[in-house]
């Protein structure tokens, strides 16, 4: 799996945010800037990152010197595959094409469930983890289980 920049940088903006919503200041929106710094961000990059995040229903925004972002739902409700599907789309593709949407032949036809397979692998990872478990350092014991394998580093 391949994550872009803006995805990585999508979550950590995420992450920020909830753990500022559970923090001392929560309830207040956080600004980009304070962001950007906290998760060593590109400030600009972050900005067109955040306007994706509002768009997809993932972060509100307010505008003026009291403004800044908030997640829109609960930390506990949004998943990081939900975050990666609104910054690059669906989670699998081969070629820029859905998994079932591929025509494969012959010997190599089996590829095609080894592809919807490997999606279906990544999404019960991604839609089991949240924002929150993130912010909170806190992993889903099938997420700490596989990590703590050796062979999951290399």
């Amino acid at each position: 799996m391949r994550l872009s920049a803006r995805v990585d940088y999508a979550l950590r903006a995420a992450a920020e945010l909830a753990a500022t919503a559970s923090g001392p200041g929560r309830g207040r929106p956080v600004t980009a800037d304070q962001i950007a710094r906290a998760q060593e961000i590109p400030p600009k990059f972050l900005e067109s990152i955040l306007l994706q995040l509002r768009r997809g229903g993932i972060v509100h925004a307010q505008r003026g010197p009291e403004g800044g972002y908030w997640l829109a739902r609960p930390a506990e409700e949004i998943s990081l595959a939900e975050v990666i599907r609104v910054i690059d789309g669906p989670l699998a593709h081969v070629r820029g094409q859905r998994p079932e949407q591929l025509g494969y032949h012959g010997p190599a036809r089996a590829l095609q469930e080894v592809w919807i397979a490997l999606r279906a692998s990544e999404r019960e990872i991604l839609e089991l983890v949240t924002v929150a478990d993130v912010a909170a350092g806190t992993l889903p014991a099938r997420v700490t289980e596989l990590a703590a394998d050796p062979r999951a580093w290399i």
